[in-house]
């Protein structure tokens, strides 16, 4: 499960650019660039907020972003390498990138219960639109049989962490 949860999260993650954009027609060597920059921009998240955070609740659920996306990362490169395919930089890799260092360098100007706020509401909304892009984007672009069943069967995962981040949403409330 911790793999479906990171992939899902990785996958989930990879739409949620500032352009707000979906990704559209990407083939399998783009896919692979967004699941993998996206996993990457929520453990560089995680860890900031396992290390930042002032409740116990946010710092947890960063950790544990930190660690499913770290796990995943690693199983994402075993299947692409598997099926031979190289990641592929794309505008939707590209934004979730520079989305993602822009979301760090905000919240590293943040404390206490602002800094908790931030993290995870903008935890709710990457997730949300990740698992848009998933719906609306990844699975109907992906035409590697492997890379489509894993997309579908890590998609529960992501709707875990959505529900996660909205618990601990509510509760800081």
């Amino acid at each position: 499960m911790k793999m479906s949860v990171a992939v899902v999260a990785g996958l989930l993650l990879v739409l949620v650019p500032a352009a707000g954009a979906y990704a559209q027609g990407v083939d399998d060597a783009q896919i692979a660039s967004i699941v993998v920059t996206a996993n990457q921009v929520d453990i560089d998240a995680g860890k900031l907020a396992s290390a930042m955070g002032s409740n116990a609740e946010v710092k947890k659920f960063g950790e544990q972003m930190a660690t499913d996306h770290a796990g995943v990362n690693k199983q994402a490169v075993e299947l692409v390498t598997k099926l031979k395919v190289t990641p592929k930089d794309n505008p939707t890799s590209t934004s979730l990138k520079d989305g993602g260092a822009a979301n760090v360098a905000s919240l590293k100007k943040l404390s206490g219960a602002a800094f908790d706020k931030a993290y995870i509401d903008h935890e709710v909304a990457y997730h949300q639109q990740v698992l848009d892009a998933i719906d609306k984007t990844l699975i109907p672009s992906a035409s590697n049989q492997e890379l489509k069943a894993l997309l579908v069967k890590v998609r529960p995962a992501f709707v875990a962490h959505l529900e996660h981040a909205k618990m601990v949403q509510s509760s800081l409330k």
